[in-house]
Parts: C-alpha cells; structure tokens; sequence
C-alpha cells in the first residue's frame, strides 16, 4: 500500500514536469509539479472514465499529463 503511494507520487511529479515542459510555464518548483501532476491525474482520471478510457499505466500517464496541462491553461485563462 505504501508502495503504490510512492509510485503515483512518483508519477505525479514526472507527469507535472512533462505538463510544465509542454505548456512552457516557467515554475521550476519540484512540490507544485508534484501537486500540479497529482491534480492533472484526477482530472485526467475523471475525464477519461466520462469517455471510457482510462486503463492501463500508459493510459494513465497520458491522462494525467493531459489533466495537468489543462489545469495549467485553465489557471493562465483564470489569473489574466
């Protein structure tokens, strides 16, 4: 159980920094990328059940990556 915690906290973060490279935002702090990954894996979690996607490692990290980038866009669109 603690081990799959570590493990998506881990994914968290590696798909918060892909997020971040992909939407070229300029925050290099390693806890909101974890947070910013985390927050990307819910929403990209929920999307994906609503269409029916979302099994699978592969599948997930692209949802979360997704989730994260949208939440990035949306907080751009939110703050200006």
């Amino acid at each position: 159980m603690l081990i799959k915690l570590i493990i998506e906290l881990v994914i968290g973060g590696l798909s918060g920094c892909a997020a971040n490279k992909l939407m070229k935002s300029n925050s290099s702090s390693t806890l909101k990328n974890v947070i910013l990954g985390i927050a990307g894996g819910a929403v990209g979690g929920f999307l994906g059940n609503l269409i029916g996607v979302g099994d699978g490692w592969v599948t997930g990290i692209l949802l979360s990556i997704g989730g994260a980038c949208l939440i990035i866009w949306l907080a751009r669109k939110l703050l200006k």
